[in-house]
């Protein structure tokens, strides 16, 4: 079952040819597969391939197999697995499989003497340097192996005993027999086996050689019966070898390799190495940093199933690399959560303010709307007393002309209450204003005769009584330039963001936010969209901004693009 709240895919080539091999009967339906290697962390390009898979096979009447691709055990655990399967399913996606590579080493293991047996196959005894220096370059062609003729019975003799264990790692590869001089160099007789004693989490030590990704990968579809294998465009390449191993194995089906373009996004970095690098060296909190791509990262900082895959349908597929501006996945969580996200009012750099005319030891309480477009979300009551918050950047002392917010001797209105006048401030020893002292205009009140005095400012507030005292995390981009990785002259972490993160831990929230979950998310109104963060309690409430209300980085980025 597929998320059914994501938009009908647009016409792209991939959907335009799976239509047409259906309708010329090459296909009963259409499976597909997602595919990943469980070394790590799915990240926003994974997304995408994921949205793909999937809705190609909704949309013509198949499944989605999810395969994790655990040909080295080296670098494979299950923490990953278990990471990988939680995103795939948050996204709102539910294979039909859940398969492994590792399923298939017997399979494997006998096509690869199949390829032996027919002469397609031999025993390699050099070292990997030495492979890869006779494999050539782009302009010379390969040198044979002098292993290359190696008689049928011996390579499998060979074989058999590398399966048992009887050679060191690294003692000798199977390797496939294709042609040395082929202009692609992915057909120059391949590595298909190695020795490796690895201890692997699903085969335990059964096994002490492993599958090559290639030998892997096509042969894994052939069994899953996929009909169609979908790949960024760095596996083009790996495509012919692909097709000559199924054309010359005896698999139960021919799956076809499509490629597409990965997604490329500007502030960020999208490489696995470059994104373990951030989280081993302590650049971020971890692989689930609301600054990080990493899908953990984006789920913790707030952003929506919806809006993610809303996102990966909107880029599009194409041929064409390209890179997509941040703010796009920003504007797509901004669109879901205006519709969806109750507002809330919270004061994060809170100024005190006292109402001088305002009944001591009084609660008043205002019906407030849940959200002003939609009635079913109901109404709350919130509380107003005779000191109450607003934000340090409403008041200005010395404010310029077309400043509209709170000044002294100015006016300015309380959201859903009333207008109040700045008549005095109070200051600390040091001269810092640390409160104002304020008058409230009766006849001002909302929904009383006289409440259409009109003032050109409207602030929130939060009675300071009432108010849940909070730390709240403002998040931005992780680097300062758009393409972090770029730069030939300096590293990439040297383009960090010092701002990428702000900690306010004397915010005032709306009484009832403490009781907020995870998963729940919020406008405060004026500041943002938040959700809480798995460090809150209810003691101590945390709130994460997953967006602002504007983008405030268009206009930085179109100034940036216009340099570059």
């Amino acid at each position: 079952m597929n998320a059914s709240t994501s938009p009908t895919p647009p016409a792209h080539f991939i959907r335009t040819r799976i239509a047409r091999e259906l309708a010329q009967g090459l296909h009963e339906r259409v499976i597909t597969r997602f595919p990943p290697e469980p070394n790590g962390y799915l990240h926003i390009g994974h997304a995408k391939s994921i949205v793909l898979n999937f809705a190609m096979a909704a949309e013509f009447g198949g499944y989605t197999n999810l395969r994790f691709d655990d040909t080295n055990p080296e670098r494979e655990e299950q923490r990953f697995i278990d990471s990988i399967k939680q995103d795939v399913a948050w996204l709102g996606y539910q294979w039909e499989n859940e398969c492994y590579a590792s399923d298939y080493f017997e399979t494997l293991y006998a096509y690869a003497l199949h390829l032996i047996e027919h002469g397609l196959a031999y025993i390699d005894e050099q070292d990997a340097e030495t492979i890869r220096q006779q494999r050539g370059t782009l302009t010379e062609p390969g040198r044979n192996s002098p292993f290359r003729e190696r008689p049928i019975e011996e390579n499998r003799d060979l074989f058999l005993r590398m399966r048992a264990g009887e050679f060191t790692d690294g003692a000798m590869v199977l390797r496939a027999k294709i042609d040395m001089a082929a202009a692609n160099i992915n057909l120059r007789d391949p590595v298909l086996y190695r020795i490796r004693r690895e201890h692997h989490q699903r085969t335990g030590d059964d096994w002490c050689i492993y599958p090559s990704y290639d030998f892997a990968h096509g042969q894994s579809d052939a069994i899953e019966h996929i009909t169609h294998s979908l790949c960024t465009l760095e596996f083009e390449d790996h495509r012919p070898l692909y097709d000559w191993l199924i054309e010359h194995l005896p698999v139960p089906s021919r799956p076809v390799q499509i490629e597409f373009s990965r997604l490329n996004m500007d502030f960020t970095v999208m490489s696995k190495r470059r994104l373990t690098r951030l989280v081993d060296e302590g650049f971020v909190a971890g692989w689930d940093d609301p600054r990080m791509p990493s899908i953990a990262g984006l789920r913790r900082r707030g952003f929506t199933p919806e809006s993610i895959r809303n996102f990966c349908t909107e880029i599009g597929v194409t041929k064409s690399e390209s890179i997509i501006p941040f703010g796009v996945l920003e504007r797509n969580l901004r669109d879901d959560l205006n519709v969806r996200a109750p507002r809330r009012m919270a004061v994060l750099k809170p100024l005190k303010v006292v109402l001088t005319n305002f009944p001591e030891g009084q609660t008043e309480w205002v019906e407030v709307a849940n959200h002003p477009q939609d009635s079913a979300m109901g109404t709350r009551r919130v509380p107003i007393t005779r000191e109450i918050f607003i934000e340090q950047d409403d008041f200005m002392e010395e404010a310029p002309k077309k400043f509209f917010r709170l000044k002294p001797g100015g006016e300015v209105r309380l959201r859903n209450a009333f207008i109040i006048r700045c008549d005095d401030l109070v200051r600390n020893g040091d001269g810092e204003i640390i409160e104002l002292r304020c008058s409230f205009d009766e006849s001002s009140r909302s929904g009383l005769p006289g409440a259409e005095r009109k003032v050109k400012g409207t602030i929130h507030w939060v009675s300071a009584e009432h108010a849940v005292g909070a730390e709240v995390r403002l998040y931005d981009r992780l680097f300062n330039v758009p393409h972090p990785a770029g730069d030939k002259e300096l590293d990439f972490v040297e383009h960090l963001n010092p701002e990428s993160l702000e900690i306010l831990s004397d915010a005032r929230l709306e009484p009832g936010l403490e009781q907020a979950r995870i998963g729940e998310f919020f406008q405060f109104e004026r500041l943002g969209y938040f959700v809480p963060d798995p460090d809150a309690t209810p003691q101590r409430p945390v709130f994460n901004r997953a967006v602002t209300l504007r983008d405030t980085w268009a206009r930085l980025e179109a100034q940036m693009s216009a340099g570059s």
